[in-house]
């Protein structure tokens, strides 16, 4: 007989604590009772054991009397019909189900009574979580809940980025005084989805017409947007992830408001703390370049390209000596193709390359080194280096130009110049180069030493130099020539007025087939047949060689001067004085 040690030994699988198995959630049970046919609402989740299709007819246990048995099937096939409701009961079932099937459910209606009915309610709320967190300031519990509505109601106006229709009525109501008003509240979770809110409404995949974009961009910038957007910024510590998140927000709202109404643009820039703020930020130093490093510095090149008011407070700020000390990690070193890093070095280039086109600039430039660095870009760079030619280029340019002209001599920078036009470049680094060459004609001081030495240039290695220009002069007009053939088809099927609704796209055709690069080329050709005269005689040969003659070279710059004529408030007087003496020795 077995012992009782036999009969209760334990098993011979190793004993393991039992872990606490995650809680279900009641909605997964009862979604899949209801989505598995065969499931039992009483048995689900509970082990269960499935009857044997071989074994149904068996029936433990002694056989019924012969009365009890046609008593249970009188009770099945009776009152109850196996499912425990009553024949009435199911009729009434299934027309309940019937009218709930015929119910078609309405949509809203999104109008502007929805508007108004909206921002009543979304008034109510502001009132009640500011009366609420005023009277109990001291017990955060009994304002919460009033905090949790007001949150959900300032996400439900995402809505009406889809009805753009409504963005009139909505700033009549002062809707958007209001929701503006959100960003500077107590507590920064309400204050960050009312900025992504704003976001959603001024993003540029909303289908609004212009009209309705001003309405509401007009009532976002008199509710002071931009100061409480900048404030924000201030609070913000982007060592925390939601801080970072509202950050980012905060400056694509920048980016958008300058997007959608160049007023932001001015806007931004008096306010004392933006510019400052964000020259600082693109200057922190991190691992990998953050979203927020490379967005601050992509705003501040489109504040600085877009007002000179905003370029003279940055150079004021020191900001072109503190960006040329970011660009020079960069002067041997490319970033990552495809990278944040990428975007930001070509941002904060743009800054520097606009803000030298400033007289202070310019000075403020060759105070940070900025010619030298150019310069070693130039030998030693590969993503920088037609980014730092062009910056030397803006930096040349202009009647204030002649200190930079002499910088670039001075730094023994007419070799590296050189050296590259005589190699083949890409179009945007010729034109460069040909700015650059022209700037310096035009600034040097005759009879100067850095002037003669630029002369120089073009004499030696038998005239070398001026075989390139012109090479490069007859590749231009070439181009050129054809645009200008498919304008005067054009002209000789338009009416007067098409001719003046289509000029702008002609010039726009013709600068895209290098008329300023031939602009260029030929007043550096006239600046030496004015100064050299082995320059001039071998010039004349080139052109003689094509049966051409210096008139090619004269009609070039007349157009240039009826084109400066043309838009008399914009024209420079040197450049207009300076092209009238070169025809006169043409």
């Amino acid at each position: 007989m077995a012992s009782i040690d036999d009969l209760f030994k334990r098993p011979t699988i190793p004993s393991q604590k039992r872990k606490l198995s995650a809680t279900k959630d009641p909605n997964e049970i009862y979604k899949s009772i209801k989505l598995n046919d065969k499931a039992n609402a009483r048995t689900n989740g509970q082990t269960t054991v499935e009857d044997d299709p071989e074994e149904d007819d068996d029936v433990a246990g002694p056989d019924l009397p012969p009365d009890m048995e046609d008593e249970a099937e009188n009770e099945e096939d009776g009152r109850f019909f196996g499912g425990g409701i009553t024949s009435e009961t199911a009729d009434v079932l299934d027309f309940i189900d019937e009218r709930d099937q015929d119910a078609v459910a309405k949509p809203e209606t999104i109008d502007s009574g929805w508007v108004r009915k909206l921002a009543l309610n979304f008034e109510r709320k502001i009132s009640k979580n500011a009366e609420l967190r005023a009277k109990f300031e001291s017990t955060p519990q009994k304002f919460m809940g009033s905090e949790a509505d007001l949150d959900a109601d300032v996400k439900a106006l995402s809505i009406l980025s889809e009805h753009p229709e409504l963005y009139q009525e909505f700033a009549q109501l002062g809707c958007v005084s209001s929701l503006v008003s959100l960003l500077s509240h107590e507590n920064t979770d309400i204050a960050i989805d009312a900025i992504e809110i704003i976001g959603e409404l001024i993003d540029e995949d909303v289908e609004a017409e212009q009209a309705q974009w001003d309405v509401l961009v007009d009532a976002l910038l008199d509710a002071d947007l931009l100061d409480l957007l900048y404030q924000n910024l201030s609070r913000f510590d982007e060592s925390v992830e939601s801080d970072r998140i509202g950050a980012y927000h905060v400056l694509g709202k920048h980016f958008d408001s300058i997007r959608a109404n160049h007023i932001a643009t001015e806007l931004i820039g008096k306010n004392k703390g933006m510019i400052p703020w964000l020259i600082s930020r693109a200057q922190i130093r991190e691992s990998t370049v953050s979203q927020n490093k490379q967005y601050s510095a992509e705003i501040l090149a489109i504040l600085l390209q877009t007002s000179a008011t905003n370029r003279k407070r940055f150079i004021g700020l020191d900001g072109i000596d503190a960006f040329l000390q970011l660009l020079s990690a960069y002067r041997k070193r490319d970033p990552a193709k495809g990278t944040e890093e990428e975007e930001y070095v070509e941002n904060v280039f743009d800054c520097v390359t606009c803000s030298v086109d400033e007289a202070e600039g310019k000075q403020k430039y060759l105070d940070g080194e900025g010619m030298e660095l150019c310069l070693i870009m130039l030998k030693e760079g590969k993503m920088s280096r037609p980014r730092a030619l062009r910056l030397m280029d803006h930096a040349l340019g202009g009647p204030t130009g002649i200190s930079c002209c002499e910088k670039l001599v001075e730094a023994a920078g007419l070799k590296v110049i050189f050296t590259m036009f005589m190699k083949k470049v890409d179009t945007q680094s010729t034109e460069h180069l040909l700015g650059i060459i022209a700037s310096m004609l035009r600034s040097l001081p005759g009879d100067s030493a850095p002037r003669i030495r630029l002369l120089g240039k073009f004499v030696e290695k038998n005239y070398e130099k001026i075989d390139r220009l012109m090479q490069l002069r007859r590749e231009y007009s070439s181009r050129l020539s054809n645009v200008d053939q498919t304008i005067k088809s054009e002209r000789a099927t338009f009416s007067a007025e098409e001719h003046v609704d289509m000029a702008d796209e002609w010039l726009s055709r013709r600068l895209d087939a290098g008329l300023f690069s031939l602009q260029s080329i030929d007043t550096t050709l006239a600046w030496l047949v004015a100064e050299d005269d082995g320059a001039r005689a071998h010039i004349q040969q080139l052109l003689a060689d094509r049966d051409e003659t210096s008139a090619i070279i004269k009609g070039t710059l007349q157009e240039q001067l009826a084109g400066i004529n043309a838009s008399a408030k914009e024209a420079d007087p040197t450049i207009n004085d300076m092209l009238e003496t070169l025809i006169a020795f043409l």
